[in-house]
């Protein structure tokens, strides 16, 4: 239905364009264009092609970026989680793991991550705003590829505690910390 000089671009996150280019009739015309959590901030956008993604397609993708006032950065390659999550996802993962281990509490590895980087938030109040569905579906799909039992019983805690309880972070409120004014 789309005319042919349209250009159909996702917010793909930890996904690849190549997987979903061939569910149009255009597969050059379609590209991932991701943007960060808390936009009105973090003004990035990630443009990514995939192998059959036409160059004009790209460079129409980064213009429109810096038109609306983001800051364009380009993918020169596919890669799952773009540049953001690839940076991010590890560090989230981490304090996941600390805390499921019992390592330390919320507060310590949000604390110590803010002290150490001064970063306004550490990786709990950081998942808040990513959402708890998310992240819980993200380390299940995660757990099911690898089969890794420790990345297992992220899902099972955050299952547990957070998705069938309803707290899913910021949007409804709660989730490892309370909003609107969070104590980290």
């Amino acid at each position: 239905m789309a005319q042919q000089k349209t250009i159909f671009a996702s917010n793909l996150s930890t996904m690849l364009p190549s997987q979903f280019a061939d569910s149009t009739d255009k597969p050059a015309q379609f590209a991932g264009l991701h943007f960060a959590n808390e936009i009105w901030k973090h003004n990035t956008a990630e443009i990514m092609g995939h192998p059959e993604t036409d160059a004009d397609v790209f460079d129409t993708l980064l213009a429109f970026a810096k038109s609306i006032g983001m800051v364009d950065l380009p993918l020169q390659k596919e890669q799952p989680g773009h540049i953001v999550n690839s940076l991010f996802v590890p560090l989230l993962s981490a304090g996941l793991d600390l805390l499921v281990r019992g390592v330390a509490d919320v507060q310590a590895i949000d604390k110590t991550w803010m002290v150490a980087t001064g970063s306004p938030k550490g990786p709990f109040g950081i998942l808040d705003v990513v959402g708890m569905t998310t992240v819980y579906n993200i380390n299940k799909m995660e757990a099911e590829k690898t089969g890794d039992l420790a990345k297992q019983d992220v899902v099972d805690y955050l299952k547990e505690k957070f998705v069938n309880q309803g707290k899913l972070g910021v949007t409804t409120g709660e989730g490892f910390y309370t909003y609107p004014n969070p104590s980290f």
